[in-house]
């Protein structure tokens, strides 16, 4: 065996199949021979999907399609914005996935969008789809094609508008799941009962914020597609492409009003926060004018002179008592009045 077969036999291939006019061939190929027989059977294509490959194993399948290698290292460093771009004959598409992680309870550190990339590789006759984490895999997409031949027999264009649509519809799964989210702060922040966890809020929003990243520059590709201004699009998956627009904006949408809706609830947040801290303020005021007055007067009566009013009359002690009480109840009645306590 050589080193070169030894090397195919390592890439990490989660499947590698030649499909002519939207049927499976039968039987698993190795990506060269799987390519070498889509140049040479009409109406043929490869499709080959690898999870978080290694440099090394990224050129084996690199060397047998042709692929450029500035993309190569674009799929390889996996933190690239999506964008589509074209090397002679190949496009290179990247998408940002997302998904939502499940969690008991919102506080101040916790996650709730994991993102991770599909970098896909398109010919005339071959896509190459490379998936990092996290991300959900392709299985489902690849056996819901299988089960259209009609729809496959369209190529790799057609694989790369099922792989876009399964992305973008995971978007408005994450949003949806957001708005539970949201749902929760809002109503807490809304709420006279609730305490005002600040740090849940902006959290909620860095994640709302993270979303956006993924899903906004992704509307200039879809639009590429949808008007047909790269090659091996037909005028039928044109139509498709634009249907995956038009969910991509509505996501994107829904963003923006959630990041209102959260912005909305931040301000109600701080605002009566910031009526709690006045209220607090007032009862300490209070408090400290009630305690002035005993301390005013046993100040005055503490000081050691001998020339001092009722100093030395029988019931000077209780009338200063009584006096520094009736004050005390007229201030409280006052401040309580007021709903300064």
């Amino acid at each position: 065996m050589t080193a070169h077969d030894n090397a195919s036999r390592q890439v990490p291939v989660v499947d590698c199949a030649l499909y002519e006019y939207g049927r499976r061939r039968p039987g698993r190929l190795s990506p060269e021979a799987a390519m070498e027989a889509a140049r040479t059977t009409p109406g043929a294509f490869v499709w080959i999907g690898l999870h978080a490959p290694t440099a090394d194993q990224l050129q084996v399948v690199a060397r047998a399609f042709a692929l450029h290698p500035l993309a190569v290292e674009d799929a390889l460093n996996a933190h690239q914005r999506p964008k589509l771009e074209r090397y002679d004959d190949t496009l290179f598409l990247v998408l940002r996935t997302a998904v939502y992680l499940e969690h008991e309870q919102l506080t101040p550190t916790t996650d709730l969008v994991g993102t991770g990339e599909i970098m896909a590789f398109v010919g005339r006759d071959f896509i190459v789809v490379v998936r990092h984490d996290p991300s959900e895999p392709l299985t489902g997409v690849r056996s819901r094609l299988e089960a259209d031949p009609e729809r496959l027999a369209h190529g790799p264009a057609a694989v790369l508008h099922a792989i876009a649509d399964s992305v973008v519809d995971q978007y408005l799964d994450v949003v949806t799941a957001l708005e539970a989210d949201a749902e929760v702060i809002e109503n807490d922040a809304f709420s006279p009962d609730a305490g005002h966890d600040i740090g849940r809020i902006y959290q909620l929003k860095r994640e709302l914020v993270e979303l956006r990243r993924v899903i906004a520059p992704l509307a200039q590709p879809l639009r590429d597609l949808a008007e047909r201004r790269v090659p091996g699009v037909d005028k039928e998956l044109a139509a498709y492409f634009r249907d995956v627009a038009d969910h991509r904006a509505q996501a994107a949408d829904r963003v923006t009003t959630l990041t209102e809706l959260v912005d909305n609830a931040l301000s109600m947040a701080l605002a009566q926060t910031s009526v709690q801290q006045n209220h607090d303020m007032r009862r300490i005021s209070a408090a400290a004018a009630l305690i002035a007055i005993p301390v005013a007067v046993a100040g005055v009566y503490g000081m050691n002179f001998e020339h001092m009013p009722e100093l030395r009359w029988l019931f000077g002690y209780p009338a200063m008592l009584i006096a520094t009480v009736t004050l005390v109840t007229v201030v409280y009645r006052v401040f309580r009045r007021k709903r300064w306590l």
